[in-house]
C-alpha cells in the first residue's frame, strides 16, 4: 500500500498554530513512508472562503518547508462529484429526502428543551414511501437529503491516538448530505474526496473525532474501503483553555512566528513536540530524524499546552519555543542562516550591498561572532544593530559603568591611533595594541577593553571584544573611538 495522506485546511482565516501541526505530522508520516501529501483546499463555505486567505495557507506551509506532493485541489471543484454521490446513495434507499422546515424543526427543539432534555433531530420523513417523496418533491416542496443512519448501526473504528472508538445508532443523527439548493455538505464532500484521493490515513484534530462515526457509514454506504484515522489532541493556552483566533489572536497564526524572527526549521521542531515525543529525552531534532523516528502510535492523548504570555509584547512567547529558535541560530550552518540575516536586515533598512559581494566575508564572520547570544532573527536588526549600522543606541547603563573614566578623553584617541597601525588586522594584533598601551598608561587592560566595546558597540556586554573589533573593521573601529568622547563626562 502507498501511503497517501491530506492536509485539509478551510481558507476562512489564516494557517495557526494547530492547523499547522496537523500539516507537519501529515507530512512527517507522508515523508518517513515515502508516500505522497496532498493538499486540498476546502473551500466550499463561499461565503467566508476567499483567496487571500488560501494564500496565506500556502505561504505558511512553503515557509515551514511542508512542500505538497499533489495539488493543491480545490474542494469545490468536486461539487458535481459530491452532489452524484448523495444521489446514488439515495438512488440505492441508503439517503431520503428529509421535509422538515427550518420551522418544525424550531419547534421541535423548544418542546424537548422545555423537557428538559438535550435536542436531538427527529426525522419526520424517514419512513415516507418513496412514491410519496417523489410526488412532494415534483411539487417543489424544498428538502435535504440525508443518510439513513441504520436502527442496528455500531460503528466501530482503531484511532491511532485515542484506540478503539465505538458508537450505536441511538448516538449518530441521520447525515445531512445535501442542502435544498443541492449543495453537499461537509461530511459528504469529505469522504467523497478522500475515496477518490485514495487516502489512506487521515490525520486531523480530535475536534473531528465527532464526524468519524458518521463519515465511516458513509464509506460503508458508499462501498469504499475505510482509511486507518488520527486523532490529534488540541493545543491549549495557558490555563488550559482552548487555543483559538478569536481569544488569543495573532499568537495563534504562523505568520507571527515567521515576523517575530523564528527559523522554519527551530518552529517545526517545536510544533513536532506539541503532542508527539521521539521516544527519548532530546528536543533538538533534525528534519531527517523527525521524519525517520515519528510515530503515529506516539502521539500523547493529552493535550498540549503552548506557554505563551499573554500581554506582553516583549515576552510574548513560549520560553521553550525562544530558547529553541536560539539554539537553532546557534546550529544552523553559516551559509543556511545568512540569507534569513539578509531578508531581517533588508527589512529594517540596515543591508548594504557590499554584504552580498565584496563583503560577504566580513558579514558571514560577523552574523557568525553575534548569533551565539541570540534568540531571534529580529535580533541581528535590534541588539545586533551596532554590527551593521553607525546609527546605534549607547545603553545608559553602559555609559555609566564603562565611560566614567575622565581620562578616557585622552586615552581612547591613542587607542585608536594604536589600532589603527596595527597590521594584519587580527585577533592577536588587536589585542597586543590594547595591553601594550595598557601596560604604558599604568591602568588594567579590563579599563581600556570595556570602554573600547562601549565606545564601539554602546553595549555593556556581548562577543569577545578582539573577535569584535576584527569583525567591525579598522576603520570604523578608528572612527568610533573618536566619536565616543563625546558621550563621556565633563
Amino acid at each position: 500500500m502507498t501511503v497517501r495522506v491530506r492536509f485539509a485546511p478551510s481558507p476562512t482565516g489564516y494557517l495557526h498554530m494547530g492547523g499547522a501541526r496537523t500539516a507537519l505530522f501529515c507530512w512527517l508520516f507522508a515523508r518517513q513512508h515515502r508516500g505522497t501529501f496532498i493538499l486540498r483546499i476546502e473551500d466550499t463555505d463561499a461565503e467566508r472562503s476567499t483567496w487571500e486567505m488560501t494564500q496565506g495557507i500556502l505561504d505558511g506551509l512553503a515557509w515551514l518547508g511542508l512542500d505538497w506532493d499533489e495539488g493543491p485541489y480545490l474542494q469545490s471543484e468536486g461539487i458535481p462529484l459530491h452532489r452524484e454521490a448523495a444521489l446514488s446513495l439515495l438512488e440505492k434507499g441508503l439517503a431520503y429526502r428529509c421535509f422538515a422546515t427550518p420551522e418544525q424543526l424550531e419547534i421541535q427543539r423548544h418542546q424537548e428543551q422545555a423537557k428538559g432534555g438535550q435536542w436531538r433531530f427527529d426525522p419526520f420523513s424517514r419512513h415516507l414511501s418513496r412514491a410519496e417523496s417523489d410526488r412532494l418533491a415534483a411539487e417543489g416542496r424544498p428538502f435535504v437529503v440525508r443518510f439513513r443512519v441504520p436502527d442496528d448501526a455500531r460503528v466501530r473504528f482503531v484511532d491511532h491516538v485515542y484506540g478503539e472508538q465505538e458508537r450505536t445508532a441511538k448516538d449518530i443523527e441521520d447525515i445531512a448530505l445535501l442542502r435544498p439548493d443541492g449543495t453537499p455538505l461537509y461530511n459528504l464532500s469529505v469522504v467523497v474526496d478522500d475515496i477518490r484521493m485514495r487516502i489512506t490515513h487521515i490525520i486531523r484534530g480530535q475536534d473531528h473525532l465527532i464526524n468519524t462515526f458518521k463519515q465511516v457509514l458513509l464509506y460503508q454506504g458508499l462501498g469504499a474501503p475505510l482509511p486507518e484515522f488520527a486523532h490529534l489532541p488540541l493545543i491549549l493556552a495557558p490555563g488550559k483553555a482552548k487555543l483559538s483566533k478569536r481569544a488569543h489572536g495573532e499568537v495563534v497564526a504562523v505568520t507571527t512566528y515567521k515576523q517575530r524572527g523564528f527559523l522554519p526549521g527551530a518552529f517545526r521542531n517545536f510544533l513536532a513536540l506539541l503532542g508527539w515525543a521521539p521516544g527519548d529525552d532530546r528536543e533538538i531534532l533534525s528534519t531527517e530524524e523527525m521524519i525517520q523516528l515519528f510515530d503515529l502510535d506516539a502521539i500523547n492523548r493529552a493535550n498540549a499546552v503552548f506557554n505563551f504570555t499573554e500581554g506582553d509584547p516583549e515576552n510574548w512567547t513560549d520560553s521553550k519555543a525562544l530558547w529553541m529558535n536560539g539554539v537553532y541560530l546557534t546550529r544552523t550552518p553559516i551559509d543556511e542562516l545568512l540569507p534569513h540575516v539578509e531578508r531581517t536586515l533588508k527589512d529594517a533598512g540596515l543591508w548594504d550591498e557590499a554584504w552580498a559581494g565584496p563583503e560577504r566575508e566580513r558579514f558571514a564572520a560577523t552574523v557568525d561572532l553575534i548569533r551565539q547570544r541570540y534568540h531571534s532573527l529580529l535580533d541581528f536588526a535590534g541588539r545586533g544593530r551596532p554590527y551593521f549600522s553607525e546609527d546605534y543606541a549607547f545603553e545608559p547603563e553602559a555609559v555609566e559603568k564603562n565611560l566614567a573614566e575622565p581620562r578616557l578623553r585622552a586615552w581612547l584617541p591613542m587607542l585608536a591611533e594604536r589600532l589603527v597601525a596595527v597590521d594584519p588586522w587580527v585577533h592577536e594584533g588587536v589585542e597586543q595594541a590594547i595591553r601594550g598601551l595598557a601596560e604604558e598608561l599604568g591602568v588594567k587592560a579590563g579599563v581600556l577593553i570595556n570602554a573600547a566595546r562601549t565606545a564601539c558597540t554602546g553595549q555593556k556586554v556581548g562577543p569577545g571584544l578582539f573577535e569584535l573589533l576584527v569583525v567591525l573593521g579598522r576603520d570604523r573601529v578608528a572612527s568610533r573611538l573618536r566619536r565616543a568622547v563625546s558621550r563621556l563626562p565633563l
